[in-house]
């Protein structure tokens, strides 16, 4: 079987592992008549095609900045963040094989029997954050009045920027996406004409405490899909340093392994190529990786300049409260 780790070790771009990785796959694909590893082949391309092809995102994240003066000017007390990724290689393959895990699993659990290749072909036809931007809030202490919950004026204001982001981006040539019905918000913050566009895993709080407002928009000009997540400073805390990161890949592990004891080896190729791949990503030591631009001293301590691991970063902007300089505490 031929997976991505297998191409860590040559001292190559991350570019040049893709298209070896990619080129290998969809031949042992086309003798195999393995239709989910051609689709494979299809995704690894779309991020080939970001990687080489990557000048829209000059005039993406402008757009995008248009939305941060925006908000500089609303909610001039609000010190937020805003932050672009295209997703990194270890994590869109991740992605892509725990798909295929999570989906063969759900659908044997229910029905006690396996997915047609038509039905698991249509449910990998739903990656739509390769690109993703990344708004996080924070109101200062300072402006915080006397009986005010932090918490809950910082969710108000959250949910009012969320209420105002469809129309302003779609007035730019963006379309909405519809959420498809996955984590419907039910939060009376969340405006009626918006609600059907929002996966609201604030009010449908996620595994391991996972908090944030998550939309699709498709890029008309650049003919490409983004995610934007929405969060308060103390939803990213959790979900970069928190429980939700740490304690959500120790359980990951364990749900992975619990879902391979209830499918036996044979019994589903799919289920079984999917799961192989993603357990050997997942035991990756990235200090031994030979990666062009990329280096770890281990798992935790990692100097990303290709994107292998951490994505590449498209944009920061940093807007810091006004006036806190000028008030007393």
């Amino acid at each position: 079987m031929i997976a991505l780790n297998d191409y860590l070790y040559s001292g190559d771009t991350v570019l040049r592992i893709l298209q070896k990785y990619s080129s290998d796959l969809e031949r042992e694909a086309q003798k195999s008549h393995n239709e989910v590893d051609l689709l494979h082949c299809a995704f690894l391309s779309q991020i080939m095609d970001m990687l080489e092809h990557n000048d829209f995102l000059t005039a993406q994240s402008q757009k995008i900045r248009e939305f941060y003066m925006y908000m500089a000017k609303e909610y001039p007390f609000l010190a937020f963040t805003f932050k672009g990724r295209i997703k990194s290689l270890i994590r869109a393959e991740e992605k892509f094989n725990g798909y295929i895990v999570e989906y063969i699993y759900d659908y044997y659990e229910q029905y006690h029997q396996f997915p047609s290749m038509d039905e698991i072909k249509k449910r990998l036809d739903c990656f739509r954050d390769l690109i993703a931007y990344r708004v996080v809030v924070s109101l200062p202490r300072c402006h915080i009045n006397e009986g005010q919950d932090r918490e809950q004026e910082e969710l108000r204001y959250l949910y009012e920027i969320a209420n105002a982001l469809p129309s302003f981006m779609e007035q730019r040539g963006f379309r909405v996406e519809s959420a498809k019905g996955v984590r419907v918000s039910s939060s009376r913050m969340l405006q009626e004409n918006v609600r059907p566009y929002y996966r609201d895993y604030i009010y449908n709080e996620g595994e391991y405490g996972y908090r944030s407002l998550h939309i699709t928009f498709y890029d008309d000009t650049a003919k490409c899909y983004m995610e934007v997540q929405l969060r308060t400073k103390a939803m990213d805390d959790n979900a970069e340093i928190g429980p939700a990161n740490h304690l959500g890949y120790e359980k990951r592990q364990e749900n992975e392994r619990a879902r391979r004891d209830a499918i036996p080896v044979g019994e589903c190729r799919c289920f079984d190529e999917a799961y192989e791949r993603g357990m050997r990503l997942q035991e990756l030591e990235l200090a031994k990786l030979d990666v062009n631009m990329f280096s770890a001293v281990n798992n935790s301590l990692i100097n990303d300049g290709c994107g292998l691991y951490r994505g590449r970063l498209i944009l920061p902007y940093e807007h810091l409260s006004r006036f806190q300089s000028d008030l007393t505490s």
